[in-house]
């Protein structure tokens, strides 16, 4: 009895038609909902983008026909927005997801010529960004009324067990010099028995393990090097400095204040590091401890979350990135923001009065603290003090609050939500591209929500 009711109640299901042939072929395209940010991009890729400089390179005749330049782009950029940035992993995506097989349209490209188009174009991939901040702006998505600025560490394609300190670097060049030389007059005492013992071969060979110290040693030399031509320019620039303000102080007729200083030395600190891996990064303090790599930094205007201006270094301070972060917004769209907020990182006198002159309301933390205005750092600029007033004066409704709710979830979006935590490639120059290919993939998924 009880059998005969399962039957009768039996569920009935949707056909699974996973073996019947369909009559008309569909367009790769129908795979990839309307709405989808793969289609944003593709029609941006075809309509909208001046790829010039990357299908302008193209000019020899010979050989296979290579891939369409908008589909390789497209590709990169999908893969960027979606949070796939190694080669390999956007090749097997070409074949596995259905927005990547629809850029593709079922000829993927391999892992090596994704990798190659990456390495050949990367300086006009990262041109890209301007195009599509000017295309975000056209939507509505970038007024300009306030911006926000700030940077966050991400390691560099390198392990900070690679890096040596100048000191180390002195005291091992000439333990490896000394060993190198040891077997150099090892090696030509025992010339005549070593005939004997290898007939036609010279006997002379350098053992593996010399080659490599003699490789280390000249890396170790060449990094000395380049530290040591570093300590003697920045000692330079610090004795033209201090000119200068002895100039000011006697054209203003002030005093001077304490000790004169000693000169500047032009040799550098026994702790100063160069990685050997990736020379231009540098070991940077983060909250979860130190890391070998850059200083990513962002300029996001507070309409929708825009990146309007990026940059990238390897120092750990901010200062420096201020000013040219604004003036590159300005490049890129013809006019300035209104306003402007950053942690005391950024906040000197010399940048306050660079946004003075610019005419852009400065919104500046004046000290490391909970509340912008606070902190135990000693205020003597004038600008600096009157930028604190102004900050406590306005006290919760201070414009200083946008700051964390506008440039701070970026950067969540881009380390969290997509997983970008460690570049790709190395030195500064493709570090800096590979930055502005990340920034300009965010601007999309920006543009992806109203198109």
């Amino acid at each position: 009895m009880s059998l005969i009711l399962c039957v009768a109640m039996s569920k009935d299901f949707r056909r699974w038609k996973i073996d019947e042939a369909q009559l008309l072929p569909p367009s790769v395209q129908d795979y990839v909902p309307e709405d989808h940010l793969s289609r944003l991009i593709v029609a941006l890729v075809r309509e909208e983008l001046d790829l010039s400089a990357i299908t302008g390179s193209y000019t020899s005749g010979l050989g296979q026909p290579p891939f369409d330049p908008r589909m390789m782009t497209a590709l990169l950029l999908h893969g960027y927005a979606s949070g796939i940035y190694a080669s390999r992993r956007i090749a097997r995506a070409a074949v596995e997801r259905a927005d990547f097989m629809m850029i593709v349209a079922g000829d993927p490209p391999d892992f090596r010529t994704i990798s190659e188009f990456r390495k050949r174009h990367l300086k006009a991939l990262a041109g890209l960004f301007v195009q599509v901040l000017r295309l975000a702006e056209k939507a509505g998505l970038v007024k300009l009324g306030h911006v926000a600025l700030d940077g966050t560490k991400i390691k560099a394609n390198a392990s900070k067990h690679k890096a040596m300190s100048y000191e180390r670097m002195k005291k091992r060049e000439v333990e490896l010099a000394a060993e190198v030389d040891r077997w150099l007059k090892a090696a030509a005492a025992a010339d005549a028995e070593e005939d004997k013992l290898y007939g036609s071969r010279r006997g002379d060979e350098m053992p593996d393990w010399v080659a490599d110290k003699q490789k280390r040693l000249a890396k170790i030399r060449a990094a000395k090097a380049e530290l040591e031509a570093e300590a003697k320019a920045a000692a330079a620039e610090e004795t033209r400095r201090r000119a200068e303000a002895e100039e000011r102080r006697i054209a203003e007729g002030r005093k001077k204040n304490g000790k004169t200083p000693a000169p500047p030395s032009a040799e550098p600190d026994g702790k100063t590091q160069r990685n050997f891996t990736d020379p231009d990064s540098r070991i940077l303090k983060t909250k979860d401890g130190y890391i070998q790599g850059y200083n990513a930094q962002a300029a996001v205007d507070a309409q929708a979350q825009i990146i309007a201006a990026h940059s990238l270094t390897p120092s750990t301070s901010d200062q420096d990135q201020l000013v040219p972060l604004l003036d590159e917004i300005e490049a890129a769209l013809g006019r300035k923001p209104r306003e402007a907020s950053a942690d005391a990182g950024y906040c000197s006198e010399a940048n306050l009065a660079a946004l003075a002159e610019r005419k852009i309301s400065a919104y500046l933390a004046t000290g490391r603290a909970k509340h912008p205005a606070e902190g135990r750092r000693n205020i003597t600029g004038p600008l600096t003090q009157a930028t604190r007033d102004k900050l406590k004066r306005a006290g919760w409704r201070t414009r200083y609050r946008l700051r964390k709710q506008v440039v701070e979830p970026v950067f969540g979006q881009i380390k969290q939500a997509r997983g970008f935590r460690q570049f790709l490639l190395r030195s500064i120059d493709k570090v800096t591209a590979e930055w502005a290919l990340i920034c300009t993939a965010h601007n999309l998924t920006k543009l992806a929500q109203v198109a």
